[in-house]
């Protein structure tokens, strides 16, 4: 890639791959594989979106604990994987120089549905004591999260590692990004629905087996179209010059020092990723104390998903003309208003709650699908010895994801214990405060207003794209 003019030219191990990808916008890269490849991606969605949607309710009605010590339990095991993914990316980028394929490392994440069963599956000895609740909930945390990103990091490397241009690898994830969409509609709006309202540990225990089936059948068809979209090089060929890989902390220091585009975008990111994570984790205590229903919250959680399957398509098709910077800017504001307009609460009726969720849903949409679009971007703009090193830069990329997924819930929780907000057992009644009440809104509209709109800010430096659509890159 030539970082100036923004043209690319495959690496002699690539041309291995140009039955796959033979044009630069992906138009000849195999559908059936690609179908089979994004369909990973729906169990993926489910994990995503449980834990951040329910673990928070969970700890704080359910088991009783604290929103002080339950945003510890999340934010302590996302913590970890601020060196995890990093670590599984600079092993990834090993196995792929060694053995030509990240296979070995997806398949071992495959084993994700039993750790995420048993995070919700707390014994009644441990249920009874809220310090002992938590730390069963954030041991288990951390070995799903292990688990996770052994899948996660070698997947999202898949786009980079295929030979398709800048608006091709934007098809590759528009069509990851639908199936995931799925994935987050069937465990965001279920998984409440088979929870019910907290009542008791077992319907939680039975949500998280019902979806951890649906999780492993599709992470194993994932792994399928990894291989058939990525086939293993021929063994006689003599393999290419790899670039020494440094241990991982020094890659990530690297990458990031290095790569300036990818440093503006994995620091917006970081403020995109906790700013939906801090809305997941709020939707069940805004459907309950704010707008008195909850049951709602399957509603809402559908409002926020669904409008993904209609708009992602749209949102490719405008990126190709207007460039994935302008409509990534575009979501971030748009999301910033939609998250004003849920102050109005129940006083305005449901159907203005209903519709400012369906405007960020709209703009969760484009979220996804252009910052993950553009990392690899970021990498193939770095010359042929970055993508050699593809899973470092996958390594940041999901460890700045599970940084935002810890830090979303723990800002929530933490506007709960200044609110005053009081824990409850299942089956116990409550009456919150005031101050717990306004906690409660604010931190649910406020609060990622400001987060989005400073990762607006953020993102309005990256320059990148503007060379890769500019007139001399056409």
């Amino acid at each position: 890639m030539n970082a100036a003019t923004g043209s690319e030219a495959p690496l002699p191990d690539e041309r291995a791959h140009a039955a796959v990808a033979a044009t630069g916008d992906g138009a000849d890269v195999p559908r059936p594989a690609l179908v089979r490849y994004a369909l990973g991606s729906a169990g993926m969605g489910v994990y995503v979106t449980v834990p951040g949607l329910l673990l928070l309710y969970f700890l704080t009605d359910t088991l009783g604990v604290a929103p002080w010590l339950a945003g510890l339990a999340l934010l302590v095991p996302k913590a970890v994987d601020i060196v995890l993914h990093p670590y599984v990316g600079s092993l990834s980028d090993r196995e792929r120089a060694r053995r030509g394929t990240r296979l070995r490392l997806l398949k071992a994440g495959c084993a994700l549905a039993p750790a995420f069963v048993a995070l919700f599956a707390v014994p009644g000895p441990v249920a009874d004591r809220p310090w002992a609740a938590a730390l069963w909930v954030a041991g288990w945390f951390v070995v799903a999260n292990a688990l996770f990103a052994a899948y996660q990091v070698p997947y999202l490397a898949t786009p980079t590692d295929m030979t398709v241009g800048y608006h091709g690898r934007t098809r590759v994830l528009s069509f990851r990004m639908v199936v995931l969409t799925v994935g987050i509609l069937v465990g965001g709006a279920l998984a409440p629905l088979l929870a019910g309202e907290g009542d008791s540990v077992g319907r939680y225990v039975a949500m998280a087996v019902v979806l951890g089936a649906f999780m492993v059948v599709f992470q194993f068809v994932g792994v399928g179209g990894v291989r058939d979209l990525l086939p293993a090089p021929d063994p006689g060929r003599p393999a290419p010059e790899r670039a020494a890989h440094g241990p991982a902390l020094a890659q990530v220091r690297d990458v990031l020092r290095r790569n300036r585009p990818f440093r503006v975008l994995v620091s917006c990111y970081l403020l995109v990723s906790t700013t939906t994570h801090l809305v997941l984790a709020g939707l069940p205590y805004y459907a309950r104390h704010v707008l008195d229903r909850p049951g709602f919250t399957t509603v809402l959680m559908a409002a926020f998903v669904a409008p993904a399957l209609l708009t992602t398509p749209v949102w490719f098709r405008l990126s190709r003309s207007w460039g994935k910077q302008r409509c990534l800017l575009l979501c971030q504001g748009f999301f910033a208003v939609g998250a004003l307009g849920l102050t109005a609460g129940k006083a305005a009726g449901l159907v203005v709650p209903v519709l400012c969720t369906l405007v960020l849903g709209v703009c969760f949409a484009g979220l996804q699908l252009f910052p993950f679009s553009m990392v690899p971007d970021t990498v193939r703009a770095g010359g042929g010895a970055e993508t050699e090193r593809t899973g470092a830069y996958t390594g940041v990329w999901t460890a700045t994801e599970a940084t935002g997924a810890a830090a979303g819930p723990y800002l929530y929780s933490a506007a709960l214990a200044l609110g005053g907000y009081a824990a409850a057992r299942a089956g116990e009644e409550v009456t919150q405060s005031g101050g717990a009440h306004t906690a409660i809104l604010l931190g649910f509209t406020l609060l990622p207003a400001l987060l989005m709109a400073a990762a607006l800010a953020v993102q309005s430096r990256y320059r990148l794209d503007a060379e890769l659509t500019g007139p001399r890159s056409r």
